[in-house]
């Protein structure tokens, strides 16, 4: 099984750290972002996208990083990652949309600009940043998990961009239930670290 992915994509270290908490044997393949490796005809016969992650397992490709935590879910967790019922599974898949939505759009964009020092103003991508983990902490008062009473790619989707928000300006103190919920995250079994640049208020 292979993970094609790059250091600084939070939607490659959600597959990475899925596939570290599944315990799973895995390659991680480099593709060079900087390079436009991923625009190039090879990585395009793997996902016409020419996005990252993919996962390559079996011969067969997945794309998309929470397309890949469903598979890796389905084919190697046991139901408590991706619940059966039809309220378990709904409730997982509205915080797998807020991580392609709002998650995307706040927390993830203000870190890029940062990062690659992007000619963008991020004050609209702060502010949505906050809107959205000012309704995360809400969503997590008097509860562990985002989605069940047990961990589930819900919380595997939301992590990566929410943990490295600071690198995009975005303060995480007024939100001391999203903090505990890292936290608990990062005392998983098999948990995989994201790695850490400093920019913003890490720097």
């Amino acid at each position: 099984m292979k993970l094609y992915y790059h250091p600084l994509s939070g939607h490659s270290h959600r597959a990475h750290l899925f596939l570290s908490l599944l315990k799973l044997d895995f390659e991680l393949v480099l593709v060079d972002l900087l390079k436009s490796e991923h625009k190039a005809p090879d990585f395009l016969a793997k996902n016409s996208f020419g996005q990252l992650p993919v996962l390559e397992d079996e011969g067969e490709y997945i794309a998309d990083s929470n397309a890949i935590l469903v598979y890796l879910a389905k084919r190697y967790g046991d139901a408590s990652w991706l619940p059966e019922t039809p309220q378990g599974a709904a409730a997982v898949q509205r915080w797998l949309s807020v991580a392609a939505g709002e998650i995307a759009f706040g927390p993830a964009t203000a870190r890029i600009i940062n990062l690659f020092k992007r000619p963008q103003d991020p004050a609209d991508s702060i502010a949505r940043a906050h809107r959205i983990l000012a309704l995360i902490e809400t969503s997590l008062a008097g509860r562990e998990w985002i989605a069940a009473a047990t961990p589930t790619i819900a919380d595997v989707a939301l992590y990566s961009y929410i943990a490295r928000a600071p690198e995009g300006n975005v303060d995480l103190a007024a939100y001391p239930q999203v903090r505990a919920w890292l936290a608990r995250i990062e005392a998983l079994s098999g948990f995989a670290p994201f790695v850490k640049s400093p920019v913003g208020l890490a720097a």
